[in-house]
């Protein structure tokens, strides 16, 4: 037992809304790693067109989503190209309709007020409709309530919801999510991990801990 292949396009067989989201990135600002999926009726693989926004390559920044991630339908992720300049008495953008109003304008402004790359960890459950902010890091384990606005960072095995989103909770004791941080499951070769299925789906984290692989024989092909 191994699991489904990672390279499928759809790995619902019959089931076309749901894609495996890392076969249809072709921009080398997005990253995704294995078996996280996104789910649309309205077809899941035009995700980079439709959910991530404003991303212009002259930013610099990333978009980075971890293996075995959850996307609902309609998670959105605005990227640092939204933002205007606020240097100045005014934030409209007068330089991008030309007529003479481009003159002087240093894109500097834009990029200097850049909040960096956005990171979605490795096994993270994105609710329906939520909208992440530039330069936000979600950790892994984590679950985003659906139309959440994520506008700060959330740690690992939290579940956050709310406009603008909150810790609501932690999944598990601390003790609990350092060692699954420790563990790190989702880099597992693909055997282990299906060897493991019961004690990661049962929480059993002894269980867990007895059937990690050796240090170092991990998987780290894609987050």
């Amino acid at each position: 037992m191994h699991g489904p292949d990672p390279n499928t396009l759809y790995p619902l067989e019959g089931f076309a809304r749901t894609a495996f989201l890392k076969n249809f990135i072709t921009r080398s600002n997005i990253e995704v790693g294995d078996y996280t999926y996104y789910d649309d009726p309205h077809g899941a693989e035009r995700f980079e067109d439709r959910n991530v926004l404003y991303h212009y390559d002259f930013y610099g920044d990333r978009l980075i989503i971890g293996k075995f991630t959850a996307i609902a339908t309609g998670a959105t992720f605005l990227m640092n190209g939204a933002n205007h300049a606020m240097g100045g008495f005014s934030t409209y953008p007068f330089n991008i309709f030309g007529g003479g109003w481009e003159k002087g304008f240093d894109p500097r402004a834009w990029v200097s007020q850049s909040r960096g790359d956005t990171v979605i960890g490795n096994d993270v459950w994105m609710g329906r409709e939520c909208l992440v902010m530039p330069g936000v890091t979600i950790g892994d384990g984590a679950i985003v309530a659906a139309r959440s606005v994520v506008v700060s960072d959330i740690p690992a095995y939290a579940i956050a919801g709310g406009n603008p989103a909150r810790v609501l909770k932690l999944r598990f004791d601390k003790t609990g999510i350092a060692r699954l941080l420790d563990l790190a499951w989702w880099h597992w070769p693909a055997d282990k991990i299906s060897a493991a299925i019961d004690a990661i789906r049962g929480a059993d984290i002894d269980a867990l801990q007895k059937a990690a692989p050796a240090k170092g024989d991990t998987n780290d092909g894609g987050r």
